[in-house]
């Protein structure tokens, strides 16, 4: 018997163990390839960026600064296929080929916060291209805010991050969840890893330039109408973004020819805009032909909205739902809408499956990193309390309380 197992156990510790080498230096060997990527389209943003600042801005505003801007755009739109994993595509998607070139899309008529009134230094400019920051103006007029009588359920950023690491592990049970559990959880997490990644740059972006940013959401699932949550709650950065580029534009083009109602055709043309832009980061992510479903998912909700604000204009104000009824019925819209328009396309490609292992791999990481560290810490310690046993004041069998406190590190 014993022979048996030396002749059979052994083989397999050897391949469980050069399995294990493999998949590290498989992991490694990806991490590097990862970091080269990172140098590279860092290197090309950091390029990009000089020169809008310095050449771009001396360019009267106007159709020449924008034509001189249109290989900066083919630039950011492309970058993200540089990347291999899908947070770095995703978030490059987001920040660069979306936000940054519809920032310099304003920047090229003196609008928005790279304005020439803004007086950007270098690192401010680059600060607000790139990062997913607003930064709080002193307006007499500042912009509409929920009702005052709405509820107040707030989560800083320590309780969300602890919440998303909760619900990644929830995830390894989810083969006995109904379909529908999973793509709710799936919104939350959506809701939660978007909210994380956004305040984390703000708050990197404030420790750095000392300036004060708004958060970059307000509450989204306490919203009470559509109204509500796309205006003033959720992912407050674009939709800022999309009022200067899209919506404001539109208004004012089509106010002479349909007055007050302008707004309606606005709302529609801002949803149809945001939901291209997602088609494009869906198809970074998952490099499949678009299907066309989250632009119509966004697309719905500004038609929606549209009925929405019909409605309220028709009552004028005087009829409201309490926001115990209405807050469900908004939430619960968006969430069922999503289930059915936005998740497909990211779950037939298997994006939400590598998102979580990615996901997973990140929290290792850093649990590793932690372990580390303790070790390094009680070692240090065991090394101050020996030197302290050595002492000559010490006047005990110090090779015995040596081993008692390693024991108690």
């Amino acid at each position: 018997m014993s022979s048996w197992n030396s002749r059979n156990h052994k083989p397999f510790e050897v391949t469980y163990h050069k399995s294990l080498r493999n998949i590290r230096t498989h992991k490694q060997g990806r991490m590097e390839v990862e970091i080269k990527n990172l140098t590279r389209v860092s290197l090309s943003l950091l390029a990009s960026l000089i020169y809008c600042h310095f050449i771009s801005s001396r360019i009267p505003k106007g159709k020449i600064r924008l034509a001189s801007l249109l290989p900066v755009f083919y630039l950011f739109i492309t970058l993200p296929i540089c990347f291999a994993s899908l947070f770095p595509k995703a978030i490059t998607s987001l920040f660069v080929s979306w936000l940054a070139n519809f920032k310099l899309a304003l920047f090229a008529f003196d609008h928005g916060p790279l304005s020439s009134d803004q007086s950007n230094s270098l690192l401010q400019f680059i600060s607000k291209t790139l990062l997913p920051v607003k930064i709080k103006q002193n307006e007499k007029h500042p912009p509409s805010q929920p009702p005052q009588n709405s509820p107040k359920l707030p989560l800083n950023l320590p309780a969300k991050v602890l919440l998303f690491t909760v619900l990644v592990g929830v995830n390894d049970y989810k083969s006995s969840f109904h379909e529908k559990w999973i793509l709710g959880l799936y919104c939350c997490m959506v809701y939660l890893l978007v909210d994380i990644i956004f305040g984390i740059f703000n708050a990197t972006v404030h420790a750095i330039l000392r300036m004060e940013l708004e958060p970059p959401s307000n509450e989204p699932y306490l919203s009470t109408s559509l109204q509500d949550f796309w205006g003033r709650r959720w992912n407050l950065m674009v939709t800022n973004l999309l009022r200067h580029t899209v919506y404001n534009p539109v208004r004012s083009s089509l106010g002479s020819l349909l007055g007050q109602w302008a707004p309606l055709p606005a709302v529609v043309a801002s949803f149809l805009v945001s939901g291209l832009m997602h088609e494009l980061l869906f198809y970074h992510v998952t490099r499949a032909s678009p299907s066309w479903e989250v632009t119509l998912f966004f697309v719905l909700q500004g038609a929606c909205l549209v009925v929405e604000l019909a409605v309220k204009r028709w009552f004028g104000g005087r009829w409201q739902l309490h926001w115990a009824i209405s807050g469900p019925l908004t939430v619960g819209f968006v969430v069922m809408t999503a289930m059915w328009l936005f998740f497909p396309p990211l779950i037939r490609s298997g994006a939400d499956e590598r998102a979580i292992d990615e996901c997973k791999m990140f929290l290792n990481l850093v649990k590793g990193r932690g372990a580390k560290m303790d070790r390094k810490v009680n070692l240090i310690l065991y090394l101050l309390h020996c030197i302290k046993l050595l002492s000559p004041l010490q006047n005990v069998n110090f090779t015995q309380n040596i081993i008692f406190s390693w024991h108690h590190l």
